[in-house]
């Protein structure tokens, strides 16, 4: 590998701003913001809008689109179509 191409790959915190939960992982993001986490040590932050811990998908807050209504709407529409 060439040295001094490659963007630095350090810890950083992601912070969730729906739930306000904050995670600590690594990445090659930079942020200007710092936090200071429970290690005592301080790292940069990053603001997301949503993630694992907001998102509808993963928290089981999904709502479910009635299907079976859609069809028959459908079929009610065009009964008589071609017919």
């Amino acid at each position: 590998m060439k040295a001094e191409i490659h963007p630095k790959y350090e810890p950083i915190v992601f912070r969730d701003l729906a739930s306000g939960v904050a995670f600590l992982t690594r990445s090659t993001i930079t942020s200007s913001k710092t936090i200071e986490w429970e290690d005592g040590n301080t790292y940069p932050v990053f603001d997301v809008e949503i993630s694992s811990a907001s998102h509808p998908f993963y928290t089981g807050k999904q709502r479910i689109m009635d299907a079976a209504g859609r069809v028959e709407r459908f079929n009610a529409r065009y009964k008589g179509f071609g017919a």
